[in-house]
Order: structure tokens, then sequence, then C-alpha cells
């Protein structure tokens, strides 16, 4: 079981919300949050309520000013974060991965099939990009750019028939995929 504690001030300090399970909007516990803990588990934050937004990957650990791990993480390429407004728990997958990426929306253009990690779509597959997925089996993290980097948006088992629509307004191509399997 995933446990996230999400604090309003910045070193784990101020007021604090525990959350075991998705919470859509956390600004109806906290007035901001600038800080977290993961306990246990592995959770994507989002800055927007109700799973929206530029979304971040979290592991176990501390999690002491996301001012300036955004700072940072947008050194990188990765979007900007400075307040977590929605947050949802990845559970663990064991088994298979397996997932159907499609060039065009509505599962139109090429398709190809994934098993494993995808450092570039366009290196291994010569796709460009990829608008809609099926997935099958596990959780995936689709990146922005090749090698697993920049903005990234999370997707689990079902049909994602157009993945602009979904909060991917920020994220202009989908360029590597990687499978969530770490026990966290």
């Amino acid at each position: 079981m995933g446990r996230i504690i999400l604090y309003e001030d910045r070193n784990f300090q101020g007021r604090s919300y525990e959350c075991s399970s998705d919470c859509s909007d956390i600004h109806m516990h906290l007035n901001r949050c600038n800080s977290c803990r993961v306990d246990n588990g592995c959770f994507v934050v989002y800055d927007r309520p109700n799973f929206m937004g530029n979304q971040v990957f979290l592991r176990r650990g501390e999690y002491s000013d996301l001012q300036r791990m955004g700072s940072m993480m947008g050194m990188m390429g990765i979007s900007l974060m400075d307040n977590i407004r929605s947050c949802r728990m990845i559970p663990t997958h064991r088994g298979q991965f397996r997932m159907r990426i499609y060039e065009r929306e509505n599962f139109g253009g090429k398709m190809q099939e994934l098993m494993d990690d995808c450092e570039s779509l366009q290196d291994r597959f010569l796709m460009s990009d990829c608008q809609s997925c099926n997935v099958m089996d596990g959780h995936w993290l689709m990146f922005e750019q090749p090698g697993f980097r920049g903005r990234m948006m999370y997707v689990r088992p079902g049909e994602y028939r157009n993945l602009r629509d979904m909060n991917l307004s920020t994220m202009s191509t989908i360029s590597s995929i990687r499978r969530i399997m770490d026990i966290c």
C-alpha cells in the first residue's frame, strides 16, 4: 500500500495531509503543497486538480522543496511544478507488460507492440510520434524526449484514443516509453 504525506510549507513544515490512494484535489485538505514525503509506493503528482496538467513521478523518498525541485527539473527539460494539486497512487504490477502504440489518433496509422522499455520510438520503430495507445498490461510512463527525458505522462491499462486530448497540450510529442516496474 502506498503512502504520501503532503505538507503546506517547504522542509515538511506546516499543516500536512496523509494520502494512501488517489486524491483529485489536494486543496480540499491543504491551502498549498510545497513539500512531500513518499513513505511507501510510487505516485504521480499533478500541478492541477483532477489529475490534469504537468506530471511528475515520485518514488519513495523526501522532496523538501518542490519549487527547487521544479527549477532543477526545468533545467533538465521537464515541466516546472511548484505546487501539487492532485496525486495518483500507482499500484504495484507483477507480471508481463504489454502496450500497443499507434502513430495516429483513434488507433490509426502504423501500430507497434511494446513489452519492454523503448528509449527512442524513432530509432526502434521509425515512428516520430505516438498519438494513441492501448495499454493491455502494466503501468507506463510516456516521455516527450528520447532517453526518458522531458515532460511525462502516466498511462495505466485502458484505451487512449487521443493522447493530445488527455492533458497533453504541453507535450508536443511522445518519443520514449518506460515501464513502471520498480517495487516502490
